[in-house]
């Protein structure tokens, strides 16, 4: 039996003096992505998948675990964040699994269209995608958010997403799964997460509209997102949509 409410490190955290995007390995505490802790059973054997995002955070945990059920996985991510993605890839490659580097940028449409025909091609196929990296800022007024700004978060969390997705869905089987990464702020949006919540819902729209495309296919997407609780959860009416 675990206690959760002293299993994880408790705030307050230290600050961390790091610029944008920053890197796991640097922070403090250092994140637990499933480096030690995850153990699989098989469930994704012979699958392949592509992650973006996949250096940190939720793509990396993803990374970690697929590969440890069983995955080939090709990692997508920014080239300032090799260190981190360096560590991924001798982790998926330590399951004896196939780890493909795909570092780049996303808000580059004919990057996002050459990152997926060089994971499929590597991979052999694709099976999985996980559109999951994003772009956060914090901003306390509406006259702060600059056009930059604006358009960075907008390309990195939104046109990137379109863009790997018109790429991917060609290539995926029946069966096939499309994941994207929301959150609750789609929902419940906070004053200073203008931009990042307008991406939000738009990434909760975009993936139900899919999924209606895709049912035929039986390869309805899903997208996940951070419930107010801290838990996991699928969005009700994408649920519904799933095979």
């Amino acid at each position: 039996m675990q206690d959760p409410r002293s299993q994880y490190p408790q705030p307050p955290f230290p600050r961390q003096p790091q610029p944008v995007p920053g890197e796991a390995s640097k922070m403090d505490p250092v994140p637990d992505h499933g480096e030690t802790s995850y153990k699989g059973s098989g469930k994704l054997a012979g699958r392949k998948a592509l992650i973006t995002g996949a250096d940190s955070g939720i793509g990396r945990a993803a990374a970690i675990a697929f590969a440890r059920e069983g995955a080939d996985v090709a990692l997508s991510y920014l080239e300032s964040e090799k260190n981190d993605a360096a560590e991924v890839i001798q982790l998926v490659e330590a399951e004896g699994r196939t780890a493909v580097d795909l570092a780049g940028d996303i808000t580059d449409e004919e990057w996002c269209k050459t990152l997926v025909a060089q994971a499929v091609e590597k991979l052999g196929g694709l099976d999985i995608l996980v559109i999951n990296a994003g772009r956060q800022q914090n901003r306390e007024d509406v006259s702060k958010v600059t056009s930059e700004d604006f358009d960075k978060t907008m390309k990195t969390n939104l046109y990137a997403m379109h863009w790997i997705a018109q790429a991917a869905v060609p290539h995926l089987p029946a069966g096939g799964s499309v994941i994207t990464t929301a959150s609750v702020q789609a929902y419940e949006a906070s004053a200073i997460l203008l931009d990042y919540a307008t991406t939000k819902a738009g990434i909760v729209a975009y993936t139900k509209a899919l999924a209606k495309q895709l049912l035929e296919r039986a390869s309805a997407p899903t997208s996940w997102h951070l419930a107010p609780s801290g838990r996991r959860s699928r969005h009700p009416a994408v649920s519904r949509l799933r095979r």
